[in-house]
């Protein structure tokens, strides 16, 4: 060293590096380890090391052992750093890294850094990206302190197992150039070489993906081929569109063999009192063939809804559902909704009381169902009035409910009913619960006869006034076992005091035609919905209901009937409420947190045959999932929706056969005719870093009417994710195309 130099032994020395050269002086002797700040050092790069070398003839400060230098947030650790002051440049060799502000951290053997360690050249490079991203190369050069140009690299988001034989990341770029953005969190690669399980599996001229860092970003979503005996050979290829923090688009192009092109497209937007959310898409079918028409057609439909919130109690909104052709969005797989209903709203819950209006439109996509026939609803008024303070010692409830129907051909009207309700629970020293109920109602009507071929217009009205009483009266008996285990068992009976024939002749039914008899409105006081129709005469619902309790779930079980001095007219043979005595309905559930089982059972009260008989099944284990459910419906249960009996059986199993993998199968078969109806199995493979799926779907039932035949579809799907267990866009284009929003 030459004689000039001043060598010291300062131990956890600190110091500017700009200043060392005048600070060396003063540096002194300090316990190991321990770093202090002197009054005089004014700028914000400091060092610590064991060792501080200053060479005055080069002008050069050399910091030897464990150091780490700081700077605006950035640090530098090192075997050596040497600072040229002359040059302003920063040498660091041995075990480099550096971390930015943004948790970002690299890796070299030597670096060269200048401009405040915001640009350098860096040999042996290696990066940490996020939480999981990793990029390494033989150089690279760092610019602005926001940009890694790299040189022969590989980059990978996946995490790579420490396990022997496992270093080789799911999936990963080999490229000539990365260039990695920092301020627009993306990564760019040139003559790129994509491999999979280290096998080589495209090679892309450019292309970039977001660093694991960023939660919405522009690009290309998950593809998506297949072939289909509808549309033939497809490819959806969707385009992620980042539009801001609060909003955002998916474009979903698609061309097929026999099915011409489709566009679908999907946009949401939240805002702090509401948000929007719409859905469209539009195609052009050279072939034709829908409802049996022929040449070019096209078709589109449109979903959406949003919402708004005026202040803590009002808001306003609406519901889109329409498509331009009835077969339209089966044919293209879209959804299979057979019955669009579309509203606008205005509603209000000011303290425990509500008002809302709503309108409805309702479209059929049946070949059965007459659109011109079908109602419209302008509007729909609903007012519950529910003060705050008991009324009589029990509850108050006061409600209005109006609606007017119009049809494009077909007769319209309205309705007017005004209902008020009254309940006073009374609790006995051995623990009987009484409800007294008083309930009182009226209803107004005026109906629309619109002028036919041989018949004038006329409009006439229809009143209704009906009252009740009803004791509600419940005994539970509660034993508790061992373990945290109690069982609660409880009788139940219900009388309602209501005199017959409260429905006047000349009523048009709109809401009251789907009735069911089942356990969820055995203990109902009116067991018929909507409005139109009222349940009448004096009767009494009696039943038990059952429960177990578990510290890990519950088993719970209820049974009830009907009785009546004698017949209501309202209920039909087939309804299972007719006569002096309904049928026995009840359930069965069990509910733990890896197994749901909830059978519903209707039993005819002549003969103790099964009438109805529904089952569902859930069972959950690891990653594993079963789910299947069973219906039995008689011909006579449907009358009034003019469907067949129905018995039918649908499964989907998830089985985690493997680690990652799973095999997947689903089925709807009708027991009845010994047919399937739908069928799919398929193989997949997804962990924190790949996705990939196969699957085979057959759907066997046909609309001749609409020109919807049986149709078998193979559908593959593939998707790299690129941090945080989500899946993120990448781009096949050399510059940003679209605009790139990072929150």
């Amino acid at each position: 060293m030459p004689s000039s130099a001043v060598r010291l032994a300062a131990l956890g020395a600190c110091a500017l590096i700009p200043l060392m050269a005048q600070a060396a002086a003063q540096i002194r002797a300090a316990p190991p380890r321990t770093a202090t700040k002197p009054a005089e050092m004014q700028g914000p790069i400091l060092l610590q090391a064991d060792e501080i070398v200053y060479d005055d003839e080069r002008k050069v400060v050399s910091a030897v052992g464990h150091v780490e230098i700081s700077d605006q947030g950035r640090t530098l650790m090192a075997d050596r750093v040497e600072y040229d002051q002359a040059s302003d440049k920063v040498t660091a060799r041995g075990h480099v890294s550096m971390a930015d502000t943004r948790g970002n951290v690299a890796f070299a053997d030597q670096v060269v850094l200048t401009d405040h360690m915001r640009d350098g050249a860096l040999r042996g490079f290696g990066a940490l990206i996020g939480k999981t991203g990793r990029l390494a190369a033989r150089g690279a050069e760092r610019i602005d302190g926001n940009m890694v140009i790299a040189h022969r690299a590989v980059y990978s988001p996946c995490t790579i197992c420490e396990k022997k034989g496992s270093r080789t990341p799911l999936w990963q770029v080999k490229a000539e150039r990365v260039v990695y953005d920092q301020l627009k969190h993306k990564v760019r690669f040139s003559n790129a070489v994509m491999e999979v399980a280290g096998v080589p599996v495209a090679w892309l001229p450019t292309f970039s993906v977001p660093d694991p860092t960023v939660r919405y970003a522009t690009g290309l979503l998950t593809p998506e081929g297949g072939n289909s005996t509808k549309i033939g050979y497809f490819l959806r290829a969707p385009v992620y569109i980042a539009l801001g923090q609060t909003q955002d688009m998916t474009l979903s192009p698609m061309v097929s063999a026999k099915g011409g092109q489709l566009l679908e497209a999907e946009y949401r937007a939240r805002w702090n009192n509401g948000g929007l959310w719409l859905q469209g898409s539009g195609a052009h079918n050279p072939n034709g063939g829908l409802a049996g028409t022929a040449g070019a057609q096209t078709y589109g439909h449109l979903f959406g809804s949003g919402r708004q919130s005026f202040n803590q109690n009002w808001r306003a909104g609406f519901d889109v559902q329409t498509a331009s052709n009835n077969a339209y969005m089966r044919f293209y797989d879209i959804s299979y909704l057979d019955r669009l209903v579309s509203d606008i709203f205005l509603e209000g819950t000011p303290g425990r009381s509500r008002f809302a209006l709503t309108s409805y439109y309702f479209e059929s996509l049946r070949s059965t169902d007459v659109q011109s026939r079908i109602p419209y609803i302008l509007p729909r008024l609903e007012a519950s009035f529910i003060p705050t303070r008991k009324v009589a010692g029990g509850s108050f409830r006061f409600d209005l409910n109006g609606v007017s129907i119009g049809r494009r051909t077909g007769r319209n009207g309205q309705r007017l009913t005004a209902e008020a309700d009254w309940k006073r629970p009374f609790v006995l020293g051995n623990g009987q619960l009484w409800t007294l109920v008083l309930n009182a109602r009226g209803d107004g009507y005026r109906f629309e006869n619109p002028a036919a071929a041989t018949t004038p217009a006329s409009d006439y009205t229809v009143n209704r006034g009906t009252a009740y009483a009803a004791i509600d009266w419940r005994w539970p008996f509660v034993a508790q076992g061992g373990g945290g285990r109690s069982y609660i068992v409880s009788p139940i009976a219900q009388f309602i005091a209501q005199p017959h024939g409260s429905n006047p002749a000349g009523l048009r039914i709109e809401d009251s035609n789907d009735y069911e008899f089942d356990d969820n409105n055995v203990f109902s006081f009116n067991k018929v919905p909507g409005y139109d129709l009222i349940e009448t005469g004096p009767r009494a619902n009696v039943g038990v209901m059952a429960e177990a309790l578990f510290p890990g779930g519950k088993v719970q079980t209820q049974v009830g009937q009907t009785y009546r001095l004698k017949p209501d007219p309202l209920f039909s043979a087939f309804s299972g409420n007719s006569g002096t005595s309904s049928d026995v309905v009840g359930s069965f559930s069990v509910k733990f947190p890896h197994l749901d089982i909830t059978d519903r059972i209707d039993m005819d009260r002549g003969n103790g045959t099964i009438r109805r008989h529904e089952v569902y099944v859930t069972g959950t284990y690891a990653r594993s999932s079963v789910q299947i459910s069973y219906v039995q419906l008689p011909s006579t249960a449907l009358v009034t929706l003019g469907l067949p009996s129905r018995e039918e059986i649908n499964a989907q199993v998830d089985l985690n056969v493997w680690r990652n993998w799973q095999v997947f199968v689903a089925g709807q078969r009708d027991l009845l005719s010994e047919k399937f109806l739908n069928t799919e199995y398929g193989l997949g493979y997804e962990d924190e870093c790949l996705a990939i799926s196969l699957a085979y779907r057959r759907k066997y039932t046909q609309d001749a009417v609409l020109g919807l035949p049986p149709s078998t579809s193979v559908i593959l799907r593939f998707a790299l994710k690129t941090g945080d267990n989500a899946i993120q866009p990448f781009s096949l284009f050399p510059r940003d195309v679209f605009a790139l929003s990072h929150p």
